[in-house]
């Protein structure tokens, strides 16, 4: 789902015009920016909660060389999803029954064509040329 599938929605659920639903959709996407930016974390019950965490610079290592590389300090945006919409999201999966799209029916194979041979390398023999 995108924006535009939101627009949509809000103007199906709403029964709103197509230009409030984008202003309405772009309003709640910029108020929830501007509480995030400020560090307030953002709690819609029973969806999630959208927050910024501090993460300290720490030592890491380099997988290729082994050398020790230090990682400064950042913020990073989370998104952790309430309760109620894993436990949705779980529900949903497993009630699938395990069912996988079906492999499309393979078709005989085919022999591959006859592959040129290489001429045959000339052995070296051991022995010095004289």
């Amino acid at each position: 789902m995108n924006k535009l599938d939101l627009v949509r929605s809000a103007v199906d659920r709403l029964e709103l015009s197509r230009k409030d639903a984008v202003v309405l959709i772009d309003g709640v996407f910029d108020d929830i920016q501007a509480a995030v930016m400020t560090g307030d974390p953002v709690k819609i019950p029973g969806f999630g909660q959208f927050k910024v965490r501090d993460r300290a610079a720490r030592m890491a290592r380099n997988p290729a060389t082994g050398e020790q590389v230090k990682v400064p300090a950042k913020r990073v945006f989370k998104f952790l999803p309430a309760k109620a919409l894993k436990e949705a999201v779980m529900s949903k999966r497993g009630s699938r029954g395990g069912t996988r799209k079906k492999a499309a029916a393979k078709a005989p194979a085919r022999k591959a064509p006859a592959a040129r041979k290489a001429p045959a390398a000339r052995k070296q023999s051991n022995r010095k040329k004289r």
